[in-house]
């Protein structure tokens, strides 16, 4: 009998240290998630097939929230990927009784830090996407997004993503010196830019690595006029080295100073002529938040 009882208590206790595991909840305990993109895009019209957002939740002690940890959260940075119309977890992801934060990042990365974890935009944001490899400009717009105190009586967790770092918008326009139209080869540069960073996961934060040595950006082509990039948030305070067009071998620089504004849409509108000292530069509006 003895031998019987000490059986069952050890079987007992193998159940309890699975319960996560191998508990079967209703259907309806299981959260699921609307993430809506800043202006419907990550690229440009929307998330593709295949994107990938982090997931971390944490749980409220009565009506007080908890700190956002590395590790020790309801949920630890579960991945959730687009196919079809909906959006699937890595695994599982259930309700509790208690209130719960969900915050959500794109794209999908391994955390070594909560407050401090290092990022950086790509230098050639020209490159395409293939399969789950993302292109340049994808992998660097950082996106975020958080949702207080969700209840289980909500059913769906909506997730409203905002931009974090700066995009600059570069469209060429014609001088009255400069004959025929605008090559379909021309390269556009960002010099004099950070691009490293560390992001506060808890807000949502991209801060400029004040260590970080500066370098140059290879911007992604839209049209003939347009090219465009993702910028860590930051200020050129000191004139230098700013945007490079190089069109049919000839290469036309402009210096200035700029400010990069966290979430925010900047575009120039640069002026070529025959001459490449020749160069005018004309400064947009903002566009916050949903860029176009």
């Amino acid at each position: 009998m003895k031998r019987y009882g000490i059986l069952l208590v050890a079987v007992l206790l193998c159940m309890a240290c699975n319960k996560e595991h191998t508990t079967t909840l209703p259907d309806n305990a299981a959260m699921r998630f609307e993430m809506k993109h800043p202006a419907t895009r990550a690229t440009a019209t929307a998330f593709e097939q295949g994107d990938r957002i982090g997931l971390y939740i944490t749980e409220y002690d009565g009506d007080a929230a908890a700190p956002l940890q590395i590790s020790g959260n309801w949920t630890n940075n579960v991945a959730a990927t687009l196919g079809g119309s909906q959006w699937a977890t890595a695994k599982k992801i259930f309700w509790s009784d208690n209130k719960m934060d969900v915050y959500g990042y794109y794209p999908y990365m391994t955390p070594v830090s909560i407050d401090e974890q290092p990022f950086a935009v790509a230098l050639d944001q020209s490159t395409e996407r293939n399969g789950d490899q993302l292109g340049g400009y994808e992998a660097s717009d950082f996106l975020w997004a958080k949702s207080e105190g969700v209840a289980q009586t909500e059913g769906t967790v909506a997730l409203q993503f905002a931009h974090r770092c700066s995009k600059l918008v570069v469209k060429l326009v014609k001088g009255p010196s400069y004959e025929g139209d605008l090559p379909d080869n021309a390269t556009v540069y960002i010099h004099s830019v950070v691009p490293t960073a560390t992001i506060d996961f808890t807000t949502g934060v991209v801060v400029k690595d004040l260590f970080g040595e500066m370098a140059t950006i290879k911007t992604r082509k839209i049209d003939n006029a347009t090219y465009e990039a993702i910028i860590v948030p930051q200020r050129l305070d000191s004139r230098r080295p700013f945007i490079e067009v190089v069109v049919n071998g000839v290469s036309y620089l402009l210096e200035d100073t700029f400010n990069f504004k966290a979430g925010k849409q900047h575009t120039l509108s640069l002026t070529i002529n025959s001459n490449p000292d020749q160069v005018e530069i004309e400064i947009g509006g903002e566009i916050e938040g949903g860029w176009n």
